[in-house]
């Protein structure tokens, strides 16, 4: 039992580093300029019969890529929204974490601001179908309800919002933007805001 177990794991572990190769090849060379080749060169695996093992071809790894860091996001989103209450406390949450990937987790935020999915993945939902975007959406419409996001189409909200926050983001992983994602997260947050927020007369 011990021994298939470790197996297991090993498996699993072959897995992740295939997985973990091809990200960073996606987010490098892109989806079409990457092989299988290079995937197994980088992931260190002897053949590309290796990979077959565990992905039918190239985009069932990206299709793993794709729902693997849509589940994660789902997963973060969910938690965000149950340590805050108000949606201004809730969207700053997601823009916290996107930053903090943008510095921990550069190659998961190419694949999604970079890497043009769509083109090679079409049979998987589009980015405003996946759970973590209905349900930021969700924080989005809860905010006009209780005045806190003025009064307009949720998801050209979610347009505004994410226009500015995702923009910027594309800046500093281009390197347009040469500081670290932390020196740009306030002023981001604030225009991100700002494009939303209901305004009152003082």
């Amino acid at each position: 039992m011990d021994q298939e177990k470790q197996e297991t794991q090993i498996k699993a572990e072959t897995q992740d580093e295939i997985l973990l190769a091809a990200l960073q090849l996606f987010a490098e060379k892109g989806y079409f300029n990457t092989s299988l080749i290079d995937i197994k060169d980088h992931a260190g695996i002897k053949n590309t019969s290796g990979i077959y093992h565990y992905f039918k071809n190239k985009n069932a790894i990206a299709a793993a890529l794709y729902a693997n860091i849509f589940d994660s996001l789902n997963v973060s989103v969910d938690e965000i929204r149950r340590r805050n209450n108000k949606s201004s406390e809730q969207l700053r949450g997601v823009v916290d974490l996107l930053f903090k990937l943008t510095q921990d987790a550069p190659d998961v935020m190419k694949f999604l601001l970079l890497v043009k999915y769509d083109e090679f993945l079409a049979d998987e939902k589009p980015i405003m179908e996946t759970s973590a975007t209905i349900k930021i959406v969700k924080i989005i419409q809860t905010g006009m309800n209780t005045g806190e996001i003025r009064a307009i189409d949720p998801y050209l909200a979610y347009g505004f919002f994410f226009g500015v926050v995702n923009n910027t983001l594309r800046l500093i992983l281009s390197g347009a933007l040469d500081k670290s994602p932390d020196f740009y997260l306030s002023q981001t947050w604030l225009a991100a805001w700002n494009s939303i927020a209901k305004k009152t007369n003082v």
